[in-house]
């Protein structure tokens, strides 16, 4: 009987957790600048890059993790990729100021490496309640890394372009997989794919 009452009073004490309690993009951005959780990724950044973008987007962009450049502007996809990115969105008809960009990991890999699993689940807490804050319409993952955090048998592959509904934080979000700009920065070749897929975000949007 008593260890139940330790462990009741426990639960009714203990303190809230701060990114749940977060109200707001900006109080939660201040969570990411300040963490520490993963020792090797602390170290060696310049500086986490939360996200940018309005704290009502219709859409939300997430990659993989920040690079070089993002490390030193503090804000995601702001090298080659990000241009080709800005382009695709016009391209649709959409303005980069309207949509939020984030990364499943907030902070540089060493040497630009995949981001381990434990790194990834740090961040989680970060990235969903970003969604939970937000409320977007759409939610786009570019590439591998994204769509394997929150659809983890599927391929990129055979996933891109094709809309799916899961429930993220009690809400049910509409999610597009899509291969990542990067891939028509290094291949050419596949540009024409990734622009067909991009206007797919078109579409859904024009649907909801």
């Amino acid at each position: 009987m008593s260890d139940l009452t330790d462990l009741s009073q426990g639960d009714l004490f203990a303190p809230p957790d701060p990114i749940v309690t977060c109200k707001t993009i900006d109080e939660l951005h201040g969570l990411v600048r300040d963490c520490s959780k993963c020792d090797e990724l602390a170290e060696y950044r310049t500086q986490a890059v939360p996200g940018v973008g309005p704290p009502d987007a219709r859409v939300v962009f997430i990659g993989e993790a920040p690079g070089r450049w993002e490390d030193k502007k503090g804000e995601p996809f702001v090298g080659d990729a990000g241009a080709y990115l800005t382009e695709l969105l016009e391209k649709i008809g959409l303005q980069r100021s309207q949509v939020f960009i984030t990364n499943i990991v907030k902070c540089r890999p060493p040497d630009n490496r995949n981001p381990k699993t434990s790194e990834m689940d740090s961040c989680a807490p970060y990235l969903e309640r970003q969604l939970a804050l937000i409320k977007p319409d759409l939610v786009v993952l570019l590439g591998r890394f994204a769509l394997e955090r929150f659809f983890p048998k599927e391929k990129i592959t055979e996933a891109a372009a094709v809309p799916r509904r899961k429930a993220i934080g009690g809400r049910e979000l509409t999610f597009l997989p899509m291969l990542h700009p990067a891939f028509g920065i290094r291949r050419q070749d596949l540009k024409p794919e990734i622009e067909r897929q991009f206007w797919k975000i078109r579409e859904v949007l024009d649907a909801l």
